[in-house]
């Protein structure tokens, strides 16, 4: 972690509401359901998808759980509406996994049931290490039950994960590297090691048979997985790459143009605070990217 990296995670919570909002505005689609609509269309426009995410974590309430279910439900019906090309991703602790695994299951078959009649994707999100486990059971239950449109996340920082990939044959799995911090023990710290776990999870993936929705924002990953794919032949319907919202947009903007399908990871919701110090901590280098981001708007105002 850089010095301005550490200064701007040490600072941000005393930082004013108004200017962590003018920061994450460029991460976040707002805080209405139009707000992730408008950016989900013009995403559209230039040749991306888009994956929608309603804003909230680790809720302690079931009515919080319940209303979030019910906005994922609102907002596949817009997308349906609009024409928009858009799948949804659900964290299972927003859907009440802390409150108990069956009441978080039957919140997920809610959203499943809204997604389905128009062939709509449920990504279901991983989180920290403490639902690893319920997670991969929740999709593997699913899926048994004749969900076919649904899929799971996997982490490489996690050294669990090429294992979980092999058993994984078949799915639609989103790879990523993970931005949770967790115990040395269970989790490479070293770059070079998640590189590496991330390029040996995606070849099992791939071999596998698996649909692999490549999530990064490493270039180096990106030509590495970009490789493989062109040893194994894949058409462009078998994969594709994943981003976040306003990170990187010209990475994402090579890949369009060059033929490869490009989803966009798109949050919204009321919590855009909460959300916005949690990933800016989490992810250091983000914070580092949003401070540059705001410096250069105030020098170009001079």
């Amino acid at each position: 972690m850089s010095l301005l990296d550490r200064a701007v995670v040490t600072l941000l919570p005393a930082v004013p509401k108004r200017v962590v909002r003018k920061l994450s505005s460029r991460y976040i689609a707002g805080a209405d359901l139009a707000d992730a609509r408008q950016t989900v269309a013009d995403l559209n426009a230039q040749g991306k998808l888009a994956t929608v995410d309603v804003l909230g974590e680790e809720v302690e309430r079931e009515d919080e759980a319940a209303a979030i279910a019910a906005e994922y439900v609102a907002a596949l019906d817009a997308f349906e509406q609009d024409g928009l090309d858009a799948n949804v991703s659900v964290k299972p602790t927003a859907l009440g996994l802390k409150l108990g695994y069956d009441l978080c299951k039957r919140h997920v078959e809610t959203v499943i049931a809204a997604a389905e009649p128009t062939n709509r994707f449920v990504r279901i999100d991983m989180e920290d290490s403490s639902t690893t486990d319920d997670t991969l059971r929740l999709f593997r239950e699913l899926r048994d039950e004749g969900h076919g449109r649904v899929g799971p996340v996997l982490q490489a920082s996690l050294k669990r994960t090429v294992d979980d990939a092999a058993a994984l044959a078949g799915a639609s799995v989103r790879l990523c590297k993970g931005i949770y911090v967790e115990p040395e023990s269970i989790q490479f710290r070293d770059d070079r090691a998640v590189r590496e776990s991330f390029v040996r999870s995606l070849e099992t993936l791939l071999d596998g048979g698996c649909y692999a929705a490549i999530a990064t924002h490493d270039e180096w990953l990106v030509d590495e997985s970009l490789r493989l794919l062109r040893e194994r032949e894949l058409a462009p319907d078998r994969y594709e790459f994943q981003m976040l919202l306003g990170v990187k947009p010209e990475l994402g903007d090579r890949l369009v143009v060059d033929g490869h399908r490009l989803r966009i990871y798109v949050p919204f919701g009321q919590q855009w605070y909460e959300y916005s110090l949690r990933r800016l901590q989490e992810n250091p280098k983000v914070a580092g990217y949003v401070a540059g981001d705001l410096g250069r708007s105030l020098f170009r105002r001079r």
